[in-house]
């Protein structure tokens, strides 16, 4: 795997070629814009023209973005069918004294696409992985979807299947955050009758969709509300689900979940009733454990 010409090495804003500097060995996990291209930022041009080795989910679509602002380098396919074959081959280039680059398709790479298991082993190695930031999907649907954002959890895709879908919702529903989801256009209509059935159809949340693009559209109202708004709609382009957090009452009461720790705790190990007050109240398994050890020394037990 060979990068571009030292001569070559550069990129081109304003019709100005800027030359890029060496970069030192190490995995740079480099976000992209998530639709509109103008959103690149100048540190990840100069990482996507300087480094020795650039890997990406799709060349083809990694080379518009390397075309619009005139990058010589040449990406490489790195996803989830070919990970173990091209793996170790970056993991090479490091061992080499080599800069390996890696974006995703557009966004932050390792946030719901394959570069996680490249990312583990290059840390695993002892390797230097430097975060190049930048475009975020959840974070530009959080921002613009006007729902609390002080606490928030990216929980990714939810199950395909219904069942899968609906306990899955079932276990986030308490947590007090706003929820964000990656949905696909076929099965955003399902997915918020799901939400609005197991999460309650007057709860608040937002659909962005084709985020930063020509057609971009966010649709904030009640789950209710969405998924009759989606109900036979033929919905296209990425789509990102919030979900705000549950109404005041619909969160435990402290003096509930000491009581709840406090019956579990008589009939089974701190540990294993810590856990099971989680899965029924949606706080932190960490947490409770450690309220329910306060507990027992403040009764001297």
């Amino acid at each position: 795997m060979a990068g571009p010409a030292e001569a070559t090495r550069g990129y081109r804003v304003a019709n100005t070629f800027v030359p890029s500097r060496p970069l030192e060995p190490a995995l740079y996990l480099v976000a992209t814009p998530i639709g509109n291209l103008g959103d690149i930022t100048l540190r990840a041009l100069e990482t996507l023209s300087g480094a020795d080795v650039l890997a990406c989910e799709d060349t083809r679509v990694t080379r518009v973005l390397l075309d619009r602002y005139g990058i010589a380098n040449k990406p490489y396919a790195y996803h989830e069918y070919n990970a173990d074959q091209m793996g170790p081959r970056l993991l090479a280039a490091l061992e080499e004294g080599k800069s390996v680059a890696l974006v995703s398709d557009a966004g932050t790479p390792l946030v719901s696409d394959p570069g996680y298991r490249l990312g583990q082993l290059v840390i695993e190695a002892g390797h230097k992985v430097v975060p190049i930031p930048g475009a975020s999907a959840p974070l530009a649907a959080l921002v613009a979807s006007g729902l609390p954002n002080d606490a928030f959890l990216f929980a990714g895709f939810l199950p395909t299947k219904e069942k899968g879908r609906r306990d899955r919702l079932a276990e986030l529903s308490k947590i007090p955050a706003t929820l964000i989801f990656f949905e696909s256009p076929h099965r955003i209509a399902a997915t918020l009758v799901s939400a609005a059935d197991v999460l309650g159809p007057g709860r608040a949340a937002c659909v962005g969709r084709e985020l930063t693009k020509a057609f971009e559209e966010i649709s904030r109202a009640s789950l209710g509300e969405l998924a009759e708004a989606f109900d036979g709609r033929n919905v296209k382009g990425e789509i990102v689900l919030l979900v705000g957090p549950p109404a005041y009452d619909d969160v435990p009461a402290a003096v509930d979940v000491d009581i709840l720790l406090e019956e579990l705790s008589s009939t089974m190990p701190a540990a294993k009733a810590a856990a099971e007050a989680a899965r029924l109240t949606g706080l932190s398994k960490r947490d409770l454990y450690q309220r329910l050890v306060a507990m027992k020394c403040k009764d001297g037990g």
